[in-house]
C-alpha cells in the first residue's frame, strides 16, 4: 500500500516522493493515521478499509470547501487513493500544539466569518458525507425544520431501528422536531458539521479545523456542538459574538440540535449513548412546540 501512497503524492506534488520514516499517529477512532516523511517532505495519512474510500473523498471534498470559502485553516488534501483491500487520505501534515487565549479568541471570529458563507440559498450539500462512519444524507431543502427533523433527527432514528434500538415513534418524534424549529428561519451558513474539541487544534500561528462533516445549516448547530463534549474556552465565545451574536433564542434549539450528535454516537458506539438519547429524547418531547 505505501508505494501507492508514494505514487499518489509524487502525482499530486509533481515532486517524486519516497517513505523515509513512518509513524503511527493515535487518537482517532474510525481511521488508522499516520506521519510520514521524506527529505524535505512531511504528511499526514488516513488509512482504512477499501470500503471506506468514499468516506475519505467526501473528507477531501470539505476540507476542500472549507479552504476554498472561509479563512480558516484546514488542512490541505494533498491525495487520495485505493489499493486491492485499503484506501488512503493524505494531507498537509500540520504541527499542533495547545492554543492560548488569544488563539481561541481570533478562531472564534474565523468560525462567525464562516458562518457568514453559504454559496446556496438552500440547507444541505452537493453529495451526501459522513458525521463519523454513519451516513449524512444532504438532499437539498428550503425549509430548515424540515431538513433537521427528516434528514438528522429522522435518519439517525431509522439507523438505530436497523440495529433494533427503538427510541419511539419515529414520524411523531420527527413531527415535533419539525414543530419547535418551524418558526425559526436561519440564514443558510456553512458549517465544519463535527465540531467538537477533538477536531480543532492549533499551530504556532493559527487554530486549525479538521475532520469536517460540512453542509449548509443553522450556524447554532455547530455553536451547540461546542458545548456538548465540554465547553470552548470562553474567549472562544467572546470571538464569535464579537463579529456575529447569537439570538437570545439560541438556548431553546441547542438540546435539539445535540440531539442529532448524541443518537449519533448511539449509532456507532451504543452504550450509555442509547440511555443518553433517550434522556435527551424525553427532554425534547416535552418541550411544548
Amino acid at each position: 500500500m505505501w508505494h501507492s501512497v508514494e505514487s499518489a503524492i509524487t502525482k499530486s506534488t509533481g515532486k517524486a516522493f519516497s517513505i523515509e520514516n513512518k509513524s503511527p499517529i493515535s487518537g482517532g477512532d474510525i481511521n488508522l493515521a499516520f506521519h510520514i516523511s521524506g527529505k524535505d517532505q512531511n504528511y499526514f495519512v488516513k488509512v482504512n478499509n477499501k470500503t471506506a474510500y468514499d468516506n475519505l473523498a467526501q473528507e477531501w471534498y470539505s476540507l476542500d470547501q472549507l479552504a476554498t470559502l472561509s479563512d480558516v485553516k484546514s488542512p490541505k488534501p494533498i491525495a487520495i487513493g485505493s489499493t486491492l483491500d485499503k484506501s488512503f487520505l493524505v494531507l498537509e501534515y500540520l504541527a499542533l500544539t495547545s492554543g492560548s487565549d488569544s488563539q481561541w479568541f481570533q478562531i472564534g471570529q474565523q468560525l462567525a466569518l464562516m458562518h457568514q458563507v453559504c454559496t446556496h440559498g438552500e440547507f444541505g450539500w452537493q453529495n451526501d458525507n459522513y458525521l463519523g462512519h454513519t451516513r449524512q444524507p444532504n438532499k437539498w431543502q428550503k425549509n430548515w425544520s424540515v431538513f433537521f427533523a427528516e434528514q438528522r433527527i429522522g435518519w439517525q432514528l431509522a439507523s438505530l431501528e436497523e440495529k433494533s434500538i427503538l427510541l419511539g415513534n419515529i414520524d411523531y418524534i420527527c413531527a415535533h422536531c419539525q414543530k419547535l424549529l418551524a418558526h425559526h428561519h436561519p440564514q443558510p451558513s456553512l458549517l465544519h458539521g463535527d465540531l467538537w474539541q477533538g477536531n480543532v487544534s492549533f499551530t504556532e500561528l493559527q487554530g486549525v479545523f479538521y475532520d469536517p462533516a460540512c453542509y449548509c445549516g443553522d450556524r447554532e448547530a455547530d455553536i451547540a456542538m461546542t458545548e456538548l463534549f465540554g465547553l470552548f474556552p470562553a474567549s472562544f465565545y467572546q470571538g464569535y459574538q464579537a463579529i456575529y451574536p447569537l439570538s437570545k433564542s439560541y438556548a431553546k434549539r441547542k438540546l435539539l440540535y445535540n440531539f442529532y450528535h448524541v443518537l449519533n454516537h448511539a449509532n456507532m458506539f451504543g452504550g450509555i449513548y442509547i440511555d443518553q438519547s433517550k434522556a435527551s429524547l424525553q427532554r425534547i418531547l416535552s418541550t411544548p412546540s
